[in-house]
């Protein structure tokens, strides 16, 4: 349902102040009568208000009117209620949740830790949610789902940080009986400095690799309150600020790190007492904790499932066929994430920048930053418990002795974690590459003995993307704006692949065609290929089914792990899978990319160029009609020029401003997206409102 069709039913008009004056949770003298949302011609939110209030409430209201459904999925997994949406698949999350003891995380911190100022921000972005919930009935998924409390909003907050630490994959191998390495995914994230650029200014490129759709699926709005706030970016729905974006003063990318987030502890059960663990040399009891979530089995039909698991002094434990495990996150043990988001969102130089990373409260990711000042900034941001050295903490640890119990209060600061400022290199990057690799090597942050404990990737690990940003920066003393969206948006593959998993990828294109007379042609495509992934490009299709194949090939084997590799024999079974594959869907081996991966939603189904690891990345999953559709990747995309005039933004969303189907918006930015485009924004409050094509308050139509 697109957000114009919500302002045509005001007969409920009375109902809604009804429960505004009545909500339990916000002031009663807060009614939002100050608070404005101008859609601009492509469906972006662009949300004024007096106070940061209001403008929280409006996006709150905003986010239910172009994704309600996704909104409503993130809150029924915070409160436990996944299951009686989804059956079994959402009873996983329900359970994951619980099994995490992220409720408990909360109820611990919400009055501890949490400002008054911030708690009235988060009660404002519910009682959008709640009131539009009441006066859109219809839309509700689950009917006693409503209202939303502010602590089960933050459930599903920590939720988000877990994900994108990757704690999880930690918690999914323990329960499966496995511990592996985590495999990472990408984001890519670029800073400019006016030394390196033609024009006196400063670039930022704000380029997260997202799913393009769902949970954590970028959401853009502009956000102004007489409070001093003022940014456009993106956010999450149920995000209640924008996590990375550009105000009048600055603006920052967020990438995914990848340092030790997460523990594993086996521990030493003693054999005399069912259910204990020897500590320090004592025997003590597990705690046994036990749930239940409802799940559904058939249409209204659903029936309560219950697990049991335990509690030792590390954390979640859990029991499985290799013994009992504990997991230790570092993700949930604060609520500040919020705090700091805004704080960020309103600094207005880079020593308040800096004061709001000090909180600390976002608990992962990297960030590169820039400013009007022409500062260009990277710092691998992470919250990191001072473990005791003696340990292999990136190892299961030994779980019978205090000494692997870190303390969360006692961190590394900002000032011992990774970060380069203003190189005389010029520039700053990161594609989840090793954050010992941000900006040319004389200018890097050199790795220490205290990485054994931090656990971020050495200073070796690469991937496609740093390698080809690395290849194509050095070609340039100065960059205009085109030379830079030229890096940006490069459609190359390095001459030299790998893969976090495949560090000698390169040996599968350079098989000898001479040895293998029966894949001598397929061999030949590799051999022959350009490295490029456009719609024209005709090797690319039978690359990126080789690959799938070579997946195939080394996952039995155990071979498909961080720092992987792979011989002769792993390429000829791929190459040969591949030709089979190739010829009995297709009926030849090269084919133009554009004719297999697709930008598909609604009835639009476009040509779509990139590929897996390449700067202009694109991840696909099979489709109808030999097609394969493009899922992840290059999502929300924003470019900014700082200049001695101001601040000049270029953005792009995969889809479009909505998810809701019968939306304008729903494909509105589609073809922009896959023609490589982006569409002019601005921080410019009254040129947004005079330029826009609805102007509403959500309890009443302004115009």
């Amino acid at each position: 349902m697109k957000y114009t069709s919500y302002q045509s039913n005001y007969s409920n008009y009375f109902l809604l102040i009804v429960l505004l004056v009545s909500s339990c949770s916000v002031p009663e003298s807060t009614t939002y009568e100050d608070v404005q949302i101008a859609r601009d011609k492509w469906g972006v939110p662009h949300i004024k208000g007096k106070t940061d209030k209001d403008v929280v409430y409006g996006l709150g209201w905003a986010q239910c009117e172009d994704d309600f459904v996704t909104l409503q999925e993130q809150m029924l997994a915070s409160k436990g209620m996944l299951g009686e949406l989804k059956g079994k698949d959402g009873l996983i999350i329900d359970f994951a949740i619980k099994f995490m003891g992220l409720k408990e995380e909360v109820d611990k911190r919400y009055d501890a830790e949490l400002s008054q100022e911030h708690k009235e921000l988060v009660e404002s972005y519910l009682s959008a949610v709640n009131n539009f919930a009441a006066l859109y009935p219809d839309e509700v998924l689950i009917k006693d789902a409503f209202p939303i409390t502010p602590q089960e909003a933050l459930v599903g907050n920590l939720l988000g940080v877990v994900a994108i630490s990757g704690s999880q994959g930690h918690l999914e191998k323990i329960m499966n009986g496995k511990i592996a390495d985590e495999i990472p995914k990408g984001s890519n994230a670029i800073a400019i400095a006016n030394s390196k650029t033609i024009g006196d200014k400063t670039f930022l490129a704000i380029n997260s690799h997202q799913p393009l759709e769902g949970w954590y699926s970028w959401y853009e709005a502009h956000l102004n309150s007489g409070e001093g706030l003022n940014i456009l970016g993106g956010t999450f729905p149920g995000g209640i600020t924008i996590f990375h974006g550009v105000n009048e003063y600055l603006g920052w990318a967020q990438t995914v790190n990848h340092a030790d987030f997460t523990d594993v502890y086996e521990l030493e059960m003693d054999p005399d007492n069912s259910l204990h663990y020897m500590l320090d040399g004592k025997s003590t009891a597990l705690i046994e904790k036990k749930y239940w979530s409802w799940m559904k089995v058939w249409k209204f039909i659903k029936i309560p499932i219950r697990r049991t698991i335990y509690e030792s002094v590390y954390g979640p434990t859990f029991e499985n066929d290799e013994g009992f495990f504990a997991w230790r996150a570092v993700a949930p043990r604060s609520l500040k994430m919020g705090e700091q988001w805004m704080a960020m969102n309103k600094a207005k130089s880079f020593s308040e920048f800096k004061s709001a990373l000090e909180i600390q409260g976002i608990p992962c990711t990297n960030i590169v930053y820039a400013d009007r000042e022409d500062n260009i900034y990277f710092i691998s941001n992470a919250r990191l418990p001072k473990r005791n050295p003696k340990y292999q903490w990136d190892k299961v640890l030994p779980g019978n002795t205090s000494e692997t119990l870190w303390d969360e209060q006692d961190n590394f600061s900002i000032t011992e974690i990774p970060s380069v400022t203003n190189p005389p290199s010029g520039y700053v990057f990161n594609t989840n590459n090793s954050p010992f690799n941000a900006t040319d090597a004389a200018d890097d942050y050199q790795e220490s003995n205290l990485n054994k404990i931090q656990g971020f990737q050495h200073d070796n690990i690469h991937n496609n993307r740093s390698r080809q940003f690395q290849k194509l920066i050095a070609q340039y003393d100065s960059l205009s704006y085109q030379d830079f969206k030229d890096v940006k948006y490069s459609t190359y593959y390095p001459d030299t692949m790998m893969t976090p998993s495949v560090t000698n990828l390169e040996l599968l294109m350079d098989q000898d065609p001479a040895k293998y007379s029966e894949i001598a042609d397929a061999i030949k495509v590799l051999n022959n290929w350009d490295r490029n992934t456009t719609l024209e490009n005709t090797g690319i299709a039978f690359f990126n089914f080789t690959y799938k194949e070579l997946e195939n090939v080394i996952k039995p084997q155990g071979k498909f792990k961080r720092d992987g590799t792979i011989n002769e024999e792993d390429c000829i079974k791929a190459i040969t899978a591949a030709k089979k594959y190739m010829l009995d869907t297709y009926g030849k081996l090269e084919i133009p990319w554009g004719e297999v991966q697709r930008h598909i939603r609604g009835d639009v189904n476009i040509p779509l160029s990139g590929g897996p690891d390449v700067l202009a990345a694109m991840y696909a999953v099979k489709d109808e009609n030999n097609q394969v559709k493009g899922i992840a990747g290059e999502s929300y995309i924003a470019l900014v020029q700082f200049t001695e005039s101001g601040v000049e933004i270029e953005t792009v969303n995969a889809y479009g401003a909505s998810a809701e189907p019968d939306s304008p918006h729903y494909t509105d930015q589609m073809q922009l997206f896959a023609d490589q485009k982006l569409k002019p924004m601005s921080l410019d409050i009254d040129k947004a409102f005079a330029e826009a094509d609805t102007i509403y308050n959500p309890l009443k139509v302004v115009r």
